[in-house]
């Protein structure tokens, strides 16, 4: 019955950061902020839609940094550390707290938040957050895409053909040992893409990635379906397109949701604002000021005033903006799916770590909006692009220009004024390590060589 297919997919990705050198190692926080803003909001939203039969499909990444530090025992270690002194400083933010109305409920907040991410990341997972995703994709909700061995931008990297290809193919054996299957899609680093890429990944057995919008509408043939379909490059790989209008709507700081005055502020932390030595034990040893993730104040205006964050209002604007992302893919599906001779596929792809960590309410925004495709409509489908591919083996054969999703759409972020001195150094490096995989490539134990080119 209905007319279309809304893809959601989330980018999980970090830098490897791993110090056994130093105790403290400020870098690391991003993982530890992550797993207890991010990524275990996200499999307790997962848990309790497959507890109450909710049917829904979501696409997601794992990049293989991020993997190997989620399954590293050092790291792991760590963060069980970094989640103990959190619940020691909420338990003391709730006695300071106990004869303010305005921040005492806040305290207990964040109480039982990392209370429970504790449970979920030491009992109920073993430490291994990895294994829930595996588990969600096994039971056939969640798609894990693959991705570059170290997040490598394919579009300068493949000045060099072998670096590319050898980022390409250790993320898919690094999937393959990870996940226990074959990956079906690869996500591009920024989703970097110029003709030549997909080669690489047709070699990888992969059958979609992703481009961002003017990678499709300015694709050789001219599209015949915009984005709003994919297109088979000539090696037979999939080129799925990122939809403008969905993407902004969240994506937008001042335009989309997360600007809301009622949602939290996530540049208030109480790491900053209590007295030192109070909030000393819970900072950088050193004495760095850092974020500790209790935050009071919401977003109120674009004014350094700060009202106090009201969870419930947050909660009914999480709720509203959820069903005001529905009426509009809605909306544009019902418009879209009346010049298209089949379904239309909106494809809304999103950093992971946008919700929850950036924009606090995040998934819960997920939440009501799985809750509501699912009971309160019947126009779009959540689907991923396999999903689709199944339904439409049958596409339009052309080639995506080269395109990436980061600031003017092309390479200048990655390649300009200040950076531009490292890639003469980088492509040499890149030769080495290819002389280098040659001479093991008749090694009995291939990790070498695999080593060698990481």
């Amino acid at each position: 019955m209905h007319k279309g297919y809304l893809c959601l997919v989330l980018h999980a990705h970090l830098p490897f950061v791993r110090h056994p050198e130093e105790e403290d190692f400020l870098e690391e926080n991003w993982l530890y902020e992550a797993i207890t803003e991010t990524y275990i909001p996200l499999i307790q939203i997962f848990e309790k839609l497959i507890e109450d039969r909710v049917d829904f499909r979501i696409t997601m990444s794992l990049t293989p940094t991020l993997a190997s530090m989620l399954q590293d025992e050092l790291l792991q270690d760590r963060y069980i550390r970094h989640i103990n002194k959190l619940i020691e400083l909420a338990d003391k933010e709730v006695q300071r707290t106990g004869y303010d109305p305005k921040f005492h409920g806040l305290a207990l907040m964040y109480y039982r938040k990392f209370i429970e991410a504790k449970e979920v990341f030491s009992d109920r997972y073993k430490k291994d957050l990895v294994s829930a995703f595996r588990k969600f994709q096994d039971l056939g909700y969640v798609e894990i895409l693959a991705s570059c061995a170290t997040h490598g931008f394919l579009p300068i990297l493949s000045v060099n053909s072998t670096d590319a290809e050898a980022q390409v193919k250790i993320g898919v054996e690094h999937y393959k040992k990870t996940f226990g299957r074959n990956p079906l899609g690869f996500w591009l680093p920024e989703c970097g893409y110029t003709p030549g890429v997909d080669n690489f990944l047709a070699e990888a057995g992969i059958k979609y990635f992703f481009v961002d919008t003017h990678g499709i509408v300015n694709a050789d043939p001219t599209p015949k379906y915009s984005v709003y379909a994919p297109l088979y490059c000539p090696t037979g790989v999939a080129a799925f397109g990122r939809d403008t209008e969905s993407s902004k709507q969240v994506w937008s700081s001042k335009e989309g949701y997360p600007g809301d005055p009622d949602y939290r502020e996530y540049y208030r932390d109480i790491g900053y604002e209590l007295e030192y030595d109070y909030i000393k034990p819970y900072i950088h040893p050193i004495g760095f000021r850092i974020n500790t993730g209790l935050k009071y104040w919401r977003i109120t205006g674009n004014t350094d005033h700060k009202e106090p964050y009201v969870p419930e209002w947050a909660k009914e604007k999480a709720a509203t903006h959820a069903a005001n992302f529905m009426f509009n893919r809605e909306k544009q599906i019902e418009h879209i799916a009346y010049h298209m001779d089949r379904k239309p596929m909106i494809i809304s792809p999103y950093d992971a770590e946008l919700f929850g960590h950036w924009w606090f309410e995040g998934p819960m925004w997920i939440d009501f909006l799985i809750r509501k495709i699912a009971y309160d409509q019947k126009t779009i489908k959540l689907a991923t692009p396999s999903d689709y591919l199944k339904e439409y083996p049958t596409n339009q054969m052309s080639v995506p220009s080269t395109s990436t999703w980061g600031y003017k759409g092309y390479n200048e972020v990655w390649l300009e004024g200040s950076n531009d001195w490292i890639y003469r150094h980088l492509h040499v490096a890149g030769e080495r390590m290819k002389e280098l995989a040659e001479k093991f490539s008749n090694s009995k134990d291939n990790r070498v060589k695999h080593a060698l080119i990481v």
